[in-house]
């Protein structure tokens, strides 16, 4: 297994580590809940250095990124971050991804870990002009640091007013005599920051935030919580709640789909949005006493069968269980009543809007 620049950290703190994506990665340090309260309440850090990232540069890096992303790469300019997919030539999602330009003729994706060699692979069938494309992710190192007391945390360590980076925006600044790429992202919908810089400096950069956060009571997260944390917000997992078989369309992220532009997929997903789905993903919340997983059934008050469960916990914020799925249309509006299949049990549950936790 590979592991990240901060693997003796994750050991010093204790953390329970697993195989994920090919990383022996940390899955929690104290408990789930505990980690997850920290993050909604006071500031956690979290390692995602396994995430992939990807250099493409060149005259004809917009042309070629226009061609292969859902979203409109021209409404990005240097600075701005957009959140997008690669929508493959079946109907389906390569990947979600994130997309930052970083001058005229330079952008980064981050991409999830467990499809870097597919994207790369699928990204440079379709480089057609010769861009150059440059996969740094090897060299790089992430860390998120979120929660409300996470602004407070960084802006110790930098000279940049970080309350002046909007949303879904970076730039590139100073910590610890380090260039980091400061970025207000996140998969939490607690706030924070999202920093990028070489592996070599990922010790000093990680000491220097658990000094200054030490007055916010600031901890290291695992991926139990950070899972948790982007249900409660309805945010997608790849592999999960979206794949090689989904569309935008059916998993609600027709907002990230654009048709003023060419891109795999366009006709199908032009057609989708016009005349509908037959299937759709939604949130739901458990009525009765049960617990959704990955895999399980969903079912009318019959018991046939009308989909199935993507995405499911005991959320920690709202003390209840909470799940995504995909179901048949006519059972997808807000209000209807679903059932899961719990061994041999259906166990109602309410179709509701997302996010599931509403600030």
């Amino acid at each position: 297994m590979k592991t990240t620049a901060f693997y003796q950290q994750h050991i010093a703190h204790k953390a329970k580590m697993i195989e994920f994506a090919g990383y022996n990665m940390p899955v929690s340090y104290s408990s789930l809940n505990d980690e997850h309260h920290c993050v909604r309440k006071k500031v956690g850090v979290f390692d995602v250095s396994h995430m992939g990232e990807f250099i493409i540069k060149g005259k004809n890096a917009k042309t070629l990124l226009q061609s292969i992303t859902s979203n409109d790469i021209h409404l990005l300019s240097p600075g701005k971050a957009q959140y997008s997919c690669l929508p493959n030539d079946k109907g389906g999602i390569v990947d979600d991804l994130l997309v930052y330009q970083l001058d005229e003729e330079t952008f980064m994706l981050v991409v999830n870990a467990s499809n870097m060699i597919k994207d790369w692979e699928w990204i440079s069938s379709q480089n057609q002009h010769n861009t150059e494309m440059k996969n740094i992710s090897e060299q790089t190192s992430l860390l998120a640091i979120q929660g409300p007391q996470a602004l407070p945390t960084i802006q110790k360590l930098t000279k940049i007013n970080l309350s002046e980076i909007p949303y879904y925006h970076f730039t590139k600044g100073i910590i610890c005599d380090e260039e980091v790429l400061i970025s207000n992202t996140g998969y939490t919908g607690a706030g924070g920051f999202e920093l990028y810089f070489k592996n070599e400096a990922g010790q000093k950069i990680w000491d220097a935030i658990f000094d200054a956060g030490k007055e916010f009571g600031i901890q290291p997260i695992g991926l139990g919580a950070r899972d948790t944390l982007r249900l409660e917000m309805g945010f997608c997992l790849y592999g999960n709640d979206i794949d090689d078989h989904t569309s935008p369309i059916e998993a609600g992220l027709g907002w990230i789909t654009k048709f003023n532009k060419d891109f795999f997929g366009k006709s199908l997903f032009e057609k989708q949005k016009k005349e509908g789905v037959t299937k759709k993903l939604v949130g739901f919340e458990m009525i009765e006493r049960g617990i959704p997983r990955h895999g399980y059934e969903l079912t009318d008050k019959s018991g046939k069968t009308i989909g199935i469960v993507t995405s499911g916990t005991q959320s920690p914020t709202l003390q209840k269980a909470i799940g995504m799925g995909y179901v048949e249309k006519s059972n997808s509006s807000p209000g209807s009543e679903i059932f899961v299949k719990i061994r041999d049990n259906i166990v109602k549950a309410l179709v509701v809007k997302v996010p599931f936790l509403k600030f």
